[in-house]
């Protein structure tokens, strides 16, 4: 029996296919990895994951996840404060708040929950918050909430516009406290703030700064530590976000870090916390174990960081123009959604995984495929990729 909602949903999706923007999912039979096993595909080369350090499938990161679930148990049972926080969180999260540079961090499920959790726990009615324009949707989301939560004033400022959100931190002076949140990297540029420029103005103003570094955790500075670490600011950011699902690891689970005031109080007052299930202790056991292999392995890090200049070099030299950056997020621009799909399938046909991104992720117009290296990818790997791209683009006629 089919009702009214689903009607129209069943309608909508019909219109999604028309107009080639269905997503479709693709079933991996294996690890993920820098080539995996695709159902009904075979072996393809992953040019589209979040495995920046090649550590889902590192031993020593498995072998932390199933060494905590024999430890630990498969579940946590309830929230943290009901029926206890197992140890091994404890050990994380003061890995976490060493490996960027703050006093403390506390753990959940996900770096959206933390971003939800944030403003809408320390924020209220005399306070603000301003969010980069590009910021990422769990970012976006979690200011909308603070907004309906607790009524805090909220704000947008243009994106990497410093002039613009000092004028706007300039006309909030009677605000108790101002809250400033942007991405370390965004994730669909491969941009990298101007965190020096960040941290100016909000200390100008005697606003506090929050940097979701999820895409440059385990990717940015010399050893992995992070957008602080990159610019040699490590210990001057006032809140750092970040995910245990990219880089480290790519399970799941995110965290806040700062001062202890900071994360006791969301301990005794975040939503997420006080009504969710903690992190599984195997997600933490290999968290935890990714951390560690990354502080005892930095070479990752160099690795990344060459195998992402070699593949833009080639990508250039094939005839393409990514946007430019350092990053190992590398976006091709095609214009329609429509179009990045379809150039997405097409390498896919050729053995590349890499997916296409369009409204409502990117504006109107602004549709890409965005590649995505890992320190794993070897120079046949990036070489083979390489000539798929090229393929597709002669019989698309971009190159």
């Amino acid at each position: 029996m089919t009702n009214a909602l689903d009607a129209r949903l069943r309608a909508e999706l019909d219109q999604f296919v028309r107009e080639g923007v269905y997503k479709r999912l693709n079933y991996l039979e294996g690890p993920q990895a820098p080539r995996v096993r695709m159902e009904g595909r075979g072996e393809v080369i992953v040019l589209s994951s979040n495995n920046y350090l090649g550590l889902s499938n590192e031993p020593a990161v498995v072998a932390g996840g199933r060494e905590a679930l024999e430890r630990f148990g498969a579940g946590t049972a309830s929230v943290r404060f009901i029926c206890g926080t197992f140890t091994i969180h404890r050990e994380l999260e003061q890995a976490c708040a060493r490996l960027v540079g703050t006093a403390s961090a506390l753990s959940f499920v996900s770096c959206w929950n933390a971003n939800e959790a944030l403003p809408t726990t320390v924020l209220g009615e005399e306070d603000l918050v301003l969010s980069d324009q590009l910021n990422h949707a769990s970012i976006i989301d979690g200011v909308r909430l603070a907004k309906a939560i607790v009524k805090c004033q909220t704000g947008v400022y243009r994106h990497g516009d410093l002039r613009d959100l000092d004028d706007r931190l300039a006309a909030a002076s009677d605000r108790r406290t101002k809250l400033v949140i942007s991405d370390g990297v965004f994730s669909m540029e491969g941009a990298i703030c101007d965190l020096p420029g960040l941290v100016e103005v909000c200390r100008k103003h005697g606003a506090v700064l929050v940097i979701d570094d999820s895409h440059g955790t385990g990717v940015l500075g010399e050893t992995g530590r992070g957008t602080p670490e990159h610019f040699g600011m490590v210990g001057e950011v006032d809140i750092i976000t970040s995910t245990l699902g990219k880089a480290l690891g790519g399970a799941a689970g995110g965290f806040v870090a700062g001062s202890a005031e900071l994360t006791d109080y969301l301990t005794q007052r975040a939503r997420p916390q006080l009504f969710s299930n903690a992190l599984p202790c195997t997600v933490a056991g290999s968290a935890l174990a990714a951390i560690r292999f990354l502080e005892a392995h930095p070479e990752r890090v160099r690795t990344l960081r060459e195998n992402t200049r070699y593949f833009r070099e080639r990508l250039v030299e094939a005839g393409f123009r990514p946007l430019p950056g350092e990053t190992p997020i590398i976006p091709v621009i095609l214009g329609e959604t429509a179009a990045a799909i379809r150039m997405s399938e097409m390498l896919l046909d050729e053995g590349v995984f890499v997916t296409g991104f369009g409204y409502p992720v990117v504006p109107h117009g602004e549709a890409r495929v965005r590649c995505q290296i890992s320190a794993a990818h070897t120079r046949d790997d990036l070489d083979q990729a390489i000539e798929a791209f090229r393929k597709v683009g002669r019989r698309l006629g971009l190159v």
